[in-house]
C-alpha cells in the first residue's frame, strides 16, 4: 500500500471512530480538520493534499458525508426528536436543520417522513 493510501485509510478510520465517539458522548465535540491532522501526526496541508489526491475530494467532504449518514440512520431508526439528534451531533437544532438541508436537499423532518415505513 502506498503511503498516500495508508494516510487516507487512517483518516477514514479516525473519522468513523471519532464520529461514533461524539454520538456515544465519550467525545464532547467534533474536532477540526487541523486537530485530526495533528492526531494523525500530519500537517493540515499534507492531510488535505493527500486525501484530495487519493479521492478527488477535500477531507471535509467525507467528514460531512459521514455525519449526515449517521444522522440519517438516527432519523430513520430511532424515535428521537430532531432537536435531540441535533444535540447528539453537537449542533444547535436550527443549525443542524440548515446543515442537513444543505447536504441532502431536504429538512430532517421531511427526510424522516419520506423514509418511514
Amino acid at each position: 500500500m502506498k503511503r498516500s493510501e495508508e494516510i487516507t485509510s487512517q483518516y477514514f478510520t479516525f473519522l468513523d471512530n471519532h464520529i461514533q465517539g461524539v454520538i456515544s458522548g465519550t467525545i464532547p465535540e467534533f474536532m477540526e480538520l487541523n486537530e485530526i491532522a495533528r492526531e494523525l501526526a500530519l500537517s493540515h496541508k499534507h492531510l488535505t493534499d493527500t486525501v484530495k489526491k487519493e479521492t478527488g475530494q477535500h477531507p471535509c467532504f467525507f467528514y460531512d458525508e459521514k455525519i449526515i449518514q449517521q444522522a440519517k440512520e438516527m432519523l430513520i431508526l430511532t424515535d428521537k426528536s430532531i432537536a435531540e439528534i441535533a444535540r447528539i451531533f453537537t449542533y444547535d437544532p436550527s443549525n443542524f436543520s440548515k446543515f442537513f438541508k444543505k447536504m441532502t436537499g431536504c429538512t430532517p423532518g421531511k427526510f424522516r417522513n419520506s423514509n418511514n415505513i
